[in-house]
């Protein structure tokens, strides 16, 4: 114990607490690493889930002692990223997730034998709807989908039909456009015997009517699938004027607007020309015919109908003979058929303006200074937007270009600054990263202040010169050694005796010398590192 007080003694009640505390967090840190290598990283398995799907899901993991985490209120199942692909598949093979949704798989899970048509019925249709459903979910904007499906069955002997009819209700992300819509509708009725778009009735999760689904909605569609036309035809020729701008006043510094009519209507035009002068002999017909009649008077005797009788025996007659000619000619006149067919989609009208930013110079004291573009750059820039939109004149198209100088600087608006961006938006998983990297920083600093730096400290200092030997060895044998180790001079009396001095000089000299090996001996004990540095270096300077 007086060994190990004096150990602490003398390195000092400080240095031991620093090592204390570099101990410590040499012992944090490490056991951090450990446990964070040890940690498996999480990812997103599912999400978005039902109750029900979230507690079969998470019983099938604890069934397969799988780790996981559940986020927000239950919808978000976390597993092991490297374990994900294998658990989809397993928890795809066990029907999981349902979603709320039952499919073709009603099938496999009930036995047949004894279900009535009523049954089989009514597990058709939840089936179809079940499949409908999943596959409208799989659309990148719709989050979930509830699907009915009225499927009137057409009784015996009665010839009228009520057509079926289906009702959805989408859940999405955003809004959705009148194309996808009406995608979804032509998906629906393509899947349903019997089924028109027009019967397809779809509503939002906010209550918004998308589609009304009682057939009356095919003006509104066409309607709106002309504005769809419009727009993106107007869209395309902004873009490709913008983009050819963007090389000439640069990027951000010219801004478009088109505005275009379009014809909607389809005609069919079937038009007929005769040439009444351009005439040709088709057929010609000529027809001769000669006509020979008698007659006798008197009465009609036997003798006159027997053969080669006298037709003018017994009776005096008289007689007729004629000729008669027709002459037909048909003539085939030249014909002209021309069917013109117009297409809808043609351009009736297009208006396009342009608003261009001018030129910016800076001084050498750093001031902007503003200079408007001149009459002939806006002139090229009139004639270069005229030949890419296709400018005509006859079909009363207007182009407007016009200098004017822009609220902001197009480069001086950093993307992201606009203060809609939710900087301060931190998520849970936010804020343990950003602990995470405040703990590895703090442990990282203190390694480097209270480890790192005095084992540099301690290299970088020239080793402690040897231990010099004490006064004693160099004292004559005038003076002695002190207990505390300092110079007493010795007062040299003259002996009483009758001895010689050199005798007397001898003894003073190995009583020093004597003290002076005892001095070492300790001195040796309580620093043998030093010790064994001194007889290095003698040994070093005797060889």
């Amino acid at each position: 114990m007086d060994n190990f007080t004096q150990l602490i003694n003398r390195i000092g009640l400080p240095r031991i607490a620093a090592m204390a505390t570099v101990a410590v967090l040499m012992l944090g840190f490490f056991g951090f690493l450990i446990l964070r290598s040890q940690a498996p990283n999480f990812a997103p398995l599912y999400t978005g889930l039902s109750l029900e799907d979230s507690s079969a899901i998470v019983t099938e993991l604890q069934t397969l002692n799988v780790p996981y985490e559940l986020r927000g209120e239950g919808d978000t199942i976390l597993v092991p990223r490297e374990q994900i692909t294998t658990l989809r598949m397993n928890l795809a093979g066990s029907g999981l997730p349902q979603r709320g949704q039952v499919g073709y798989e009603i099938f496999d899970e009930q036995s047949t034998l004894g279900a009535t048509s009523f049954v089989q019925n009514i597990n058709n249709v939840r089936a179809l709807e079940g499949e409908l459903a999943r596959t409208i979910t799989s659309l990148a904007r719709i989050k979930s989908a509830r699907v009915h499906l009225v499927l009137p069955e057409r009784e015996l002997f009665r010839r009228e039909r009520k057509d079926p009819s289906a009702s959805i209700v989408l859940s999405v992300r955003g809004e959705l456009g009148t194309s996808e819509i009406r995608a979804i509708q032509h998906m629906v009725a393509s899947a349903i015997e019997g089924l028109t778009p027009s019967r397809v009735s779809i509503v939002d999760d906010r209550g918004n009517l998308l589609a009304s689904g009682t057939g009356e909605e095919i003006e509104g569609a066409m309607s709106g699938e002309a504005a769809e036309r419009t727009l993106g035809f107007e869209n395309r020729l902004r873009t490709r004027v913008e983009d050819m701008l963007a090389n000439i006043v640069g990027a951000g510094r010219a801004r478009v607007e088109v505005a275009a009519e379009i014809d909607f209507n389809r005609s069919t035009v079937t038009q007929e020309t005769f040439d009444p002068e351009s005439q040709v002999v088709r057929s010609s017909q000529v027809r001769e015919s000669e006509s020979l009649s008698g007659g006798t008077e008197g009465q009609v005797t036997v003798a006159n109908e027997l053969p080669g009788a006298s037709q003018n025996n017994g009776a005096e007659g008289t007689t007729e003979q004629g000729s008669t000619t027709e002459e037909i000619t048909n003539y085939e006149i030249s014909k002209t058929t021309q069917t013109t067919a117009t297409e809808a989609g043609s351009v009736k009208r297009l208006s396009v303006a342009v608003v261009v930013d001018g030129t910016y110079a800076t001084d050498a004291e750093g001031n902007t200074t503003y200079t408007p573009r001149t009459a002939d750059e806006i002139a090229q820039i009139l004639t270069l937007v005229r030949s890419a939109v296709g400018f005509s004149e006859t079909r009363g198209d207007s182009v407007e270009v016009v200098n004017m100088q822009f609220a902001e600087r197009p480069e001086l608006a950093v993307p992201g600054t606009d203060g809609t961006g939710g900087l301060l938006d931190f998520t849970r998983d936010d804020l343990m990263n950003a602990a995470e990297m405040a703990v590895t920083l703090l442990i990282a600093l203190a390694l480097v202040f209270f480890v790192m730096r005095p084992l540099l400290k301690k290299v970088l200092t020239p080793e402690t010169q040897p231990l010099a030997l004490p006064e004693a060895a160099e004292l004559s044998h005038h003076a002695t050694l002190g207990p505390n180790g300092q110079v007493v001079p010795e007062l040299i009396e003259e002996p009483k005796d009758k001895t010689p001095a050199w005798v007397a000089n001898a003894k003073s000299m190995g009583e020093t010398q004597l003290q002076t090996l005892k001095t070492v001996g300790t001195l040796v004990e309580e620093n043998p590192k030093q010790a064994a540095l001194i007889v290095r270096d003698w040994l070093g300077s005797a060889a």
